[in-house]
């Protein structure tokens, strides 16, 4: 196949009509210019140039192959410097995925705070449970809460969790409260993803460590709804911190076993790679680094 550096070279000789200001241009010496239009015409098996010691002037079938590689190498030049100015610059669509355990005001006020500092960058946010395949779906970054699977994702701790034991006074009223986990299994609980109803919750107090099989009459695959039902008296919920210490402070709530919670859990922002990332995604990353969250704990 034709070498496209010898098109590029020729289509400048042809523009400058000079092979000493073609090289001053392309930083190369004016014997590297020539070899490349010489191999370029033996490739192709005609003349393209007329060389004279005076003067130098397209033949008839280098103006035809001039006119026919010009316009679209000038369109590869134009790809490439959009690409580049894409690496350097934050701009273009940046698909986010987030848990529904984000979306609340504090994360929607932080994004919006995000494309008012960066006008050109657009947002496509997925707000979902699912774990999306981030290649097949062409996802920038996800953010997700615990532990990860094995992959070729990359993945940055942004931030921690802790889960209370918590119910309503409501629920309380009339009932003894849990000395130990193991009279959980004596409570209504309300369950984040409880096959038929039953969950183990893995509490730790200390270097203490217990896993306690519990049930109830509801479970929910989202923390909204277990702490909406766990306000409403339906049971004992294991919510994270930010979602109940403002209503613990009020009496809304009532912790139990407070020397007991979940271990902590970890926040990541996982995406694609390393390489050659976008400065879009690059200043996401920053200001999501930089963000005091109320939906998490800073990283110690």
């Amino acid at each position: 196949m034709t070498d496209l550096n010898d098109i590029a070279v020729f289509v400048k000789v042809a523009q400058l009509e000079s092979f000493s200001r073609a090289a001053h241009a392309l930083s190369m010496p004016v014997s590297t210019v020539s070899r490349k239009v010489t191999a370029l015409e033996q490739q192709l098996g005609v003349t393209l140039l007329q060389r004279t010691t005076r003067k130098l002037s397209l033949t008839a079938q280098g103006r035809a192959y001039f006119n026919q590689c010009s316009e679209p190498l000038a369109h590869l030049h134009d790809a490439e410097r959009v690409l580049t100015q894409a690496q350097r610059v934050p701009e273009g669509l940046l698909k986010i995925s987030a848990p529904v355990i984000m979306g609340q005001e504090p994360f929607y006020e932080f994004v919006s705070s995000f494309l008012k500092t960066y006008p050109r960058i657009q947002v496509d946010l997925f707000v979902t449970n699912l774990f999306l395949d981030l290649i097949a779906e062409n996802v920038d970054i996800a953010l997700r809460f615990g532990e990860l699977s094995d992959s070729t994702l990359v993945a940055q701790r942004i931030g921690r969790s802790v889960r209370y034991l918590v119910a309503s006074p409501d629920y309380l009223r009339g009932r003894a409260l849990p000395s130990r986990p193991e009279e959980l299994r004596d409570h209504q609980c309300v369950l984040l993803n409880g096959r038929n109803n039953e969950a183990e919750w893995h509490l730790i107090s200390g270097r203490k460590s217990v896993k306690q099989a519990v049930s109830g009459p509801i479970s929910t695959r989202d923390h909204h709804s277990v702490s909406a039902f766990t306000y409403r008296g339906h049971g004992v919920g294991l919510l994270p911190s930010t979602y109940c210490d403002a209503q613990i402070a009020s009496g809304e709530l009532v912790r139990l076993l407070p020397e007991w919670s979940s271990p902590e859990i970890f926040i990541h922002a996982v995406y694609p790679t390393r390489r050659f990332m976008p400065a879009k995604l690059q200043v996401f990353l920053e200001a999501l680094k930089a963000w005091k969250s109320p939906l998490w704990l800073p990283l110690r």
